[in-house]
């Protein structure tokens, strides 16, 4: 069951995750990786700064930080979860994957349905955590790990991982626009 939390806090670091629908690899599926700069930039201009990240196959992991003027981290996300979705349906239509697309639209609750949503190409919430100063290394080591771990071995080395920011962190690789590292804030 999903819990929608409302993060009213502004001008802290919260960690953010979210998933793809029933856990399913749209993101992978449609190569959508290359649209987070995008979507990254779009966060950006919203007064939410982006300060760690890794993009898997299903799942998002981001540290991010929304400024005292942003509308609030709930607001962000929400709308950047939206553009994101559009994307993703899109190349769905693109590569002609009818029996994903059906599932995606069996997936709509009633009440959504009514309201136009034709696609649930997300879980229903996200998941976000304050996260102090002091924290930061341990959180951005976390999910810069993540393709390394588990059940996923998309890489060897978490540095040379591309849908992350560990380069710049780890290896002083150049820091992409979109990103600000987090001991500037």
């Amino acid at each position: 069951m999903s819990t929608h939390k409302i993060h009213e806090q502004k001008g802290v670091f919260y960690f953010v995750t979210f998933t793809c629908y029933r856990w399913l690899p749209l993101i992978e599926q449609t190569d959508a990786y290359n649209y987070f700069k995008t979507w990254f930039s779009r966060i950006h201009k919203r007064n939410c700064l982006i300060n760690g990240y890794v993009i898997m196959p299903n799942h998002l992991h981001m540290i991010c930080f929304p400024k005292e003027e942003s509308k609030g981290l709930n607001h962000i996300i929400g709308e950047a979860k939206r553009f994101l979705a559009y994307e993703i349906i899109s190349r769905l239509k693109a590569q002609k994957s009818v029996d994903l697309l059906n599932l995606l639209k069996s997936g709509v609750r009633p009440g959504e349905r009514k309201a136009q949503k034709q696609h649930q190409v997300f879980r229903l919430s996200f998941d976000a955590k304050a996260v102090d100063y002091d924290q930061m290394g341990t959180v951005l080591n976390y999910i810069h790990c993540n393709p390394t771990k588990g059940k996923w071995n998309l890489s060897d080395d978490f540095t040379l991982y591309p849908y992350s920011s560990a380069a710049y962190y780890e290896s002083d690789s150049d820091k992409p626009d979109f990103l600000t590292d987090y001991r500037d804030v």
